[in-house]
């Protein structure tokens, strides 16, 4: 008879589907885990030490990479943080714009998680039933900044710019003609706000199809019911926040409980598991697609017959227009010092955090009064949840260490910060 060996198993360092450079060292009885220590600072790119030698503004970008699968989320914290240090009101149309797209970040975040936890598991097609909606969530991101990924478009006071009244459209090329070109662009004749609400129409079917691949499917059942189980206490005693949490049966959401920006005038449901495992933790995040969609939704109405300033006045927080900036002397200095030298922020700290799509993303922030942060520090919700992965993991195969890391949802941007 064979005997089974225990061993030691280095489980990357790799970048297994979209999660990050993790290493694990996996102590092994057979192909039993006995113990998974989480290896980190691979991919350090010291965020927070940077930001100490940067102005407000200059450190903005470095949000976007962070978790760069929920770029807008990252900066809403961020400028929260600054706001409530300036003591700035920010303008209502601006908050709606925030959430808005807080959600749709919340569905790009989501989506790329449910791509790239079936492909952990094994299940290829559903990455792209994903990334086609995703296309249209970018399409989104650029419309209003110009770019797809890193938007930038959170600013302290607002955001950078109004929504755009048109939409950029396909043309026509070799590869496609005429039709397919005129196909493409029939949600794009209007303003972005209309294509917005377009998608908002579609999307529930859409998550109806990715349910119809996996939610009563046999084999992403066996890979996902009853593997990764978590208490409601010990998850609160890790720390987990977002879907880890709610998994276990914890309605615990910051929108709800400490709302911030408009979240208290939106009517959505916060979706809670029963029994903490992978197949709750999925469950739930496809319900909280549904819940932004309608969130999302909510915001365009309100958008469209609502007009105002996008950004605050206050020309020592953000610049003053570009036709006033060429034509008024008071605004042009206003301008270049806000530019070479930066905004000061009044002495003191604070902590600002929103629910971010994997959990409580929070920043922490000490002004010494000058134009930099005297120090900052970033409560990253993934860095706990890896913290977990020892208790998640013992007693599984390797095949589930897989799994679990797939519904911890983590990406390493902002685990080494």
């Amino acid at each position: 008879m064979a005997e089974i060996k225990n061993y030691t198993l280095n489980f990357g360092p790799q970048h297994p589907a979209a999660h990050g450079v993790l290493r694990l060292v996996l102590e092994l009885d057979g192909e039993v885990v006995q113990r998974a220590d989480p290896h980190i600072g691979l991919l350090h790119r010291a965020t927070e030490k940077l930001a100490e030698s940067k102005t407000y503004i200059q450190s903005l970008p470095y949000m976007d990479r962070l978790d760069y699968v929920s770029m807008m989320s990252n900066e809403h914290a961020y400028c929260l943080a600054i706001e409530r240090l300036l003591g700035i009101s920010v303008p209502e149309r601006a908050q709606y714009i925030r959430v808005m797209f807080a959600e749709i970040t919340r569905l790009l975040n989501h989506l790329m998680w449910l791509g790239a936890h079936g492909l952990d598991c094994g299940a290829m097609n559903v990455l792209i039933y994903c990334f086609r909606e995703r296309e249209d969530l970018f399409d989104m991101y650029e419309a209003v900044s110009g770019a797809r990924m890193h938007a930038a478009y959170f600013r302290p006071g607002g955001v950078y710019r109004d929504l755009p009244d048109t939409m950029a459209q396909y043309k026509v090329s070799k590869i496609k003609n005429a039709r397919v070109i005129g196909q493409l662009n029939e949600n794009r004749q209007g303003s972005l706000l209309d294509f917005i609400d377009d998608f908002c129409t579609r999307f529930p079917a859409l998550v109806d199809e990715y349910e119809t691949l996996l939610t009563d499917n046999r084999i992403w059942k066996q890979r996902t019911v009853g593997i990764g189980v978590i208490s409601p206490e010990r998850a609160l005693n890790l720390g987990f926040t977002g879907a880890m949490l709610r998994g276990s049966g914890v309605a615990w959401d910051l929108r709800k409980k400490q709302p911030y920006e408009v979240y208290d005038r939106m009517d959505f449901d916060i979706p809670v598991g029963k029994t903490g495992d992978c197949y709750d933790r999925y469950l739930v995040r496809v319900q909280e697609m549904r819940q932004a969609n309608r969130i999302i939704k909510q915001c365009v109405d309100w958008l469209r017959v609502n007009p105002g300033p996008v950004i605050t006045d206050n020309h020592k927080v953000a610049p003053p227009a570009r036709e006033a900036m060429k034509t008024n002397m008071e605004d042009l200095i206003h301008h270049f010092k806000l530019f070479t030298e930066g905004m000061h922020v009044p002495e003191g700290e604070t902590y600002a955090a929103v629910e971010h799509p994997k959990g409580e993303f929070g920043i922490y922030i000490v002004s010494d009064g000058a134009n930099k942060p005297y120090r900052l520090k970033i409560r990253p919700p993934g860095f706990p949840h890896l913290a977990g992965l020892d208790e998640l993991a013992r007693g599984h195969m390797i095949a589930d260490v897989v799994a679990i890391i797939g519904t911890l949802d983590i990406v390493f941007g902002e685990i080494d910060r």
